[in-house]
């Protein structure tokens, strides 16, 4: 079903506060990981805007959706997200990675309401994620577990052997979201391990292959719609996306993943970002 126009609109002038803010963030702590935090945006928003069932004053609501960034290294703007719900307070967002801090570089559910599982090494969180849908559809059989991939963390083994058992398993309550920027840490991922026909390998594990612009709120939203018509077989959006989405000199650029942001940099960003000289 279509965004509301006023909706959408609403949507992306948050996405492009959200980048602001990380980056915004970022830069003042030195430290942390931009390029896949700002590809993932419009994903995480459409997925706690728009689709997950929860309720950010009882996080543990049994009955809730879970969403699970198993690519954790783009933890800042999923707490960015978080804050802005009321998860915890925006003020948290400045403790970023610092000693003490409930917001760790990436995501833990200590002391962290909203986070289901850490998800540090790549790959992990997925499996988790999957055996959270099972466990779910015991209990509460009208709800979701997202979990969001990166392009360059299917990389790691454990992830096959997840989708292998999601197939077997039928866990149509499963929802996976490839975040596919085509970089990761060492370069271009078709480079660094080339993963081949992404449909037709998902395909052949099981899975219902669905695509979408990842920049897109209205299409991520309905390419999840799509999925949670198929019934019977687990289902993954891939979202095409950017690394870097939204900065020029971070677009597709792997240096960016985990580099920190310089005070030149940092204004040139927020020339581009508050100036609107590249949308999501």
């Amino acid at each position: 079903m279509s965004l509301d126009p006023k909706r959408k609109a609403y949507l992306e002038s948050l996405c492009r506060q959200f980048r602001i803010d990380v980056i915004e963030t970022l830069h003042s702590i030195q430290t942390g990981h931009p390029g896949g935090s700002l590809s993932v945006c419009e994903i995480l928003t459409a997925i706690f805007f728009e689709k997950a069932r929860f309720d950010a004053k009882n996080p543990k609501w049994p009955g809730r959706d879970r969403v699970v960034l198993s690519k954790g290294h783009a933890a800042p703007m999923l707490y960015r997200i978080l804050a802005e719900l009321e998860f915890f307070p925006k003020e948290d967002l400045k403790t970023l990675r610092q000693a003490g801090s409930h917001l760790q570089g990436h995501p833990s559910p200590n002391h962290t309401p909203g986070i289901e599982i850490p998800t540090g090494p790549l790959g992990f969180g997925y499996s988790a994620a999957l055996g959270m849908a099972l466990a779910q559809r015991l209990d509460y059989p009208d709800a979701y577990t997202y979990a969001i991939l990166g392009d360059g963390e299917t990389n790691e083994g454990i992830v096959w052997e997840a989708a292998m058992s999601a197939s077997k398993f039928k866990a149509d309550n499963f929802i996976t979201i490839l975040d596919n920027n085509h970089v990761q840490l060492d370069g271009p991922s078709n480079v660094i391990m080339p993963m081949g026909d992404i449909h037709a390998k998902w395909s052949a594990f099981g899975y219902n292959v669905i695509h979408c612009n990842g920049h897109d709120v209205e299409d991520v939203c309905d390419a999840i719609d799509l999925a949670k018509e198929k019934k019977g077989m687990p289902s993954i959006i891939i979202a095409e996306t950017v690394k870097g989405k939204g900065v020029s000199f971070m677009e597709g650029n792997n240096k960016w993943h985990g580099s920190a942001i310089d005070d030149e940099s940092y204004k040139k960003a927020m020339a581009e970002l508050k100036g609107g000289a590249s949308d999501a």
